[in-house]
């Protein structure tokens, strides 16, 4: 995993591109210590800038920018590509010859054959750019579930690009100013929904998208798309075989690494399944790190503990208490990229990792998603249900939510009262029962940061993705395609990626996989989302049962304790916390991490 970099340009005022790629490639030196580079297209429209952390073939023959030996075209890299060794194995017997043994010059060398249909080709997590040298174009991509990060903005001729929004601000080409969409959404969700940014005109690049650069133009293209199917003919065995070899498959090609591969280990279903999973697959020590707290209440450490030892890996657990996690917030603080409710967990175990030498990690992340684990699985569906039967008794049902939307006792009640007021699609009583504000609420806040900006503040209830599909075999099944699109996507993915990168750590996710999920799509919900994660469970016998009779509860830190106590003076009273419900840890984290990133950007 690494960070890369560029400008594009045909403008001739921008051609002094030294200085801001080399600011671009500073800003990003900690997702790659172990080497970096930069190249400038001789003609000055393109400059590439890449930081390595390697992984695959540590020689200096991984360096990057990497260009073919003809010097066409040159690409820069972010991800692993795990099916890389028979795509090679397919160009040379096509005869081509490769001067390395990276996934990077399988890409180069890919593109160089299939043009932009290379993407279709890769199983894995990635962010690439490669400049054509020769047709004066640039190609663009980010991997089908949203893994890697990838920003850009364009003005006039002008394209830049970086794997974090920090890196783009640092060319110093954008103009500083806050985007109300991404705000708004901010508030409404507690991280910036894509493709929306907190800064006006730059974006996300959308999960399973492409960008293609020509003379100043861009055009961009999905590739790819969740697409759940329903084929009632599968069995509960063949569905539990289906599962479990698609698992093995990918637990087998997430290990494919030339340095050792650690499990960041929870206590939980699923990070004891990669583990499980591991265990079967490799004949290596597994090594497994785990986050203690001393409040019994919030504390699993024992629980990961106990599967470490029943799966004998070398484990490392790190107990955090409320003045170690204080200690550790200002760090923390200075890594964000973009603010969310989200990333301290992940910032915390990723420095034991680090610490212990590790340099790549595995992470039960996307099992919830895949297989029905959150409550979102049944509520959801039955507030859908129920708006569809209120819907009869209008304008009643209206009127009901406008007043528990205005006058709701809780924030919970709020969010009701909104989702009462729209047509009962799923997507708003997911967005909802998942919100952190109401609407009002959230609107209150856009409003009140937007005063003394000058950005265009956007009326009405703004978007929270991009469309969608609407052929969903079933309701479950459209919660599923929202929690890895939104939840996942948004927040966990891209908080995973921005704070284990901040430790040089590469993070991978298993269960978070194109070839995984194609291959288990055709699974009924019933059985796919069955309560309790019940096929995933059956799929992996070696979970001991005394871990699957204890009640589910997800991995939390004692934030509200904290915040009330020690941690008071990070978290100050707000203007606006008379008017708006603030007593709830992450509304507080919310508002307080914002404001923190907006000091430091705007600073």
């Amino acid at each position: 995993m690494c960070g890369i970099a560029g400008i594009l340009t045909i403008d001739s005022h921008q051609k002094h591109l030294e200085h801001p790629i080399q600011q671009m490639q500073k800003s990003l030196y900690h997702r790659g210590p172990d080497d970096q580079g930069i190249y400038i297209a001789n003609e000055r429209q393109a400059a590439l800038a890449h930081t390595r952390l390697s992984i695959l073939d540590l020689s200096p023959a991984g360096h990057q920018p990497m260009s073919t030996p003809d010097g066409r075209y040159w690409i820069v890299f972010n991800g692993e590509i795990y099916n890389f060794q028979s795509l090679r194995s397919q160009l040379e017997a096509q005869g081509e010859h490769f001067m390395s043994r990276t996934d990077t010059e399988v890409i180069l060398r890919l593109y160089q054959k299939l043009g932009k249909d290379c993407v279709n080709q890769l199983q894995g997590m990635f962010a690439f750019a490669i400049w054509d040298n020769q047709d004066k174009t640039c190609f663009i991509a980010r991997d089908p579930l949203g893994i890697k990060p990838l920003y850009y903005w364009q003005s006039g001729g002008t394209l830049v690009f970086a794997s974090e929004l920090r890196a783009i601000l640092a060319s110093g080409l954008p103009n500083l100013c806050l985007n109300s969409q991404g705000l708004y959404g901010y508030f409404t969700s507690g991280t910036v929904p894509e493709p929306y940014t907190l800064i006006d005109g730059i974006y996300c690049l959308e999960a399973g998208h492409w960008l293609h650069w020509y003379a100043g133009r861009v055009s961009q293209h999905q590739y790819w798309q969740i697409n759940f199917t329903s084929d009632n003919s599968i069995s509960l065995p063949e569905a539990t075989e289906k599962v479990r070899h698609a698992l093995i498959n990918s637990i087998e090609h997430h290990f494919i690494s030339d340095v050792p591969v650690g499990i960041f280990l929870s206590g939980g279903i699923d990070s004891s399944s990669i583990v499980a999973l591991a265990r079967q697959t490799q004949k290596s020590k597994l090594r497994t790190y785990s986050i203690a707290f001393a409040e019994k209440e919030w504390n699993e450490g024992d629980i990961a503990r106990d599967i470490a030892q029943n799966f004998e890996t070398d484990h490392t657990e790190y107990k955090i208490t409320s003045t170690i996690g204080k200690e550790l917030f200002p760090q923390f603080l200075q890594r964000i990229d973009q603010p969310s409710i989200d990333g301290f967990n992940t910032f915390c175990v990723s420095q034991i990792a680090h610490q212990d030498g590790t340099k790549v990690v595995l992470s039960g992340l996307g099992g919830d998603e895949l297989f029905g684990g959150y409550k979102t699985f049944q509520t959801v569906p039955q507030m859908v249900r129920w708006g569809k039967q209120l819907q009869k008794i209008q304008p009643i049902t209206t009127s009901l939510g406008w007043g528990l939307a205005s006058w709701g006792k809780s924030p919970q009640l709020k969010r009701i009262g909104d989702f009462f007021q729209d047509q009962p699609t799923t997507q708003r009583a997911y967005h909802s029962f998942r919100g952190i504000f109401s609407h009002q609420e959230a609107w209150d806040l856009t409003q009140y940061y937007l005063k003394d900006f000058s950005s265009k503040i956007i009326e009405g209830k703004m978007a929270h993705q991009s469309s969608q599909p609407t052929n969903f075999p079933s309701l479950e099944d459209e919660v599923s395609f929202l929690e890895l699109s939104c939840y996942m996507r948004n927040q966990l993915l891209r908080d995973s990626d921005i704070m284990s990168m901040a430790w040089g750590l590469e993070l991978r996710v298993p269960l978070v996989d194109r070839v995984l999920l194609e291959s288990i799509s055709s699974i009924p919900y019933n059985l796919r989302l069955a309560a309790g994660k019940q096929l995933l469970i059956k799929s992996i016998p070696e979970l001991p049962n005394w871990l699957l009779n204890r009640p589910k509860r997800g991995f939390f830190f004692p934030f509200q304790q904290w915040l009330e106590k020690d941690w008071h003076d990070y978290f100050p009273s707000h203007e606006l916390n008379k008017k708006i419900d603030l007593k709830l840890w992450y509304r507080q984290w919310s508002l307080a991490i914002f404001q923190y990133w907006l000091n430091q950007t705007f600073s």
